[in-house]
């Protein structure tokens, strides 16, 4: 995938992810994904829908997940 995109949760991510750090990450797959650094303004509005969209997921995930292991139970948001 994009080995730029970082973990973004502990214990690789040492405090919880803030949120420009989980739109970078976003904004990385988006381009990966649509193969554009950058889009044509005929398509800046829905590549920024989808790093809008991908954003929130990533902040539900970050949420949602429960990491068990080393110091103890933690829940990543």
């Amino acid at each position: 995938m994009c080995r730029s995109i970082k973990t973004l949760r502990p214990p690789a991510l040492a405090e919880e992810a803030t949120g420009d750090e989980i739109r970078a990450a976003a904004l990385q797959y988006v381009r990966k994904v649509s193969g554009f650094r950058a889009p044509a303004a005929h398509n800046r509005e829905v590549f920024e829908q989808a790093v809008d969209a991908v954003t929130a997921a990533t902040a539900e995930l970050l949420a949602g997940l429960e990491v068990r292991g080393g110091a103890g139970t933690r829940r990543a948001s």
